[in-house]
């Protein structure tokens, strides 16, 4: 089990993505051309799920965390290169945010 200090960054890294993530959805929904974005939503949603998972899972100390992490970078890397294709600045946010999540996700799911 880890000490719950190794897992902070991370757990607010994905709290943070997780609102982005949600934030993001509900623009794409207000697009013109919603049709045109149904990925970027479906794994805006995705996304914002495992990442709440992931930073509960890691606040109970779950044995799992490192897994659940694992799954989770990969999530929010798919969600970040998804948004990125899209030019509007709530998608352009997001994809950062699943970036630098999917960094701290990794680096918890890759320590010993």
């Amino acid at each position: 089990m880890k000490n719950l200090k190794t897992f902070e960054a991370c757990i607010a890294a994905c709290n943070s993505c997780a609102d982005d993530c949600n934030m993001c959805m509900a623009a794409c929904l207000q697009e013109a051309d919603v049709t045109m974005m149904a990925n970027c939503i479906a794994l805006d949603v995705d996304c914002a799920q495992i990442c709440s998972f992931a930073a509960a899972a890691m606040a109970r100390n779950s044995p799992y965390a490192k897994a659940i992490c694992a799954l989770c970078a990969d999530i929010c890397q798919s969600c970040a290169d998804e948004c990125s294709k899209h030019q509007m600045d709530h998608c352009q946010k997001c994809a950062a945010s699943c970036r630098e999540c999917a960094v701290e996700c990794r680096a918890i799911a890759t320590s010993a």
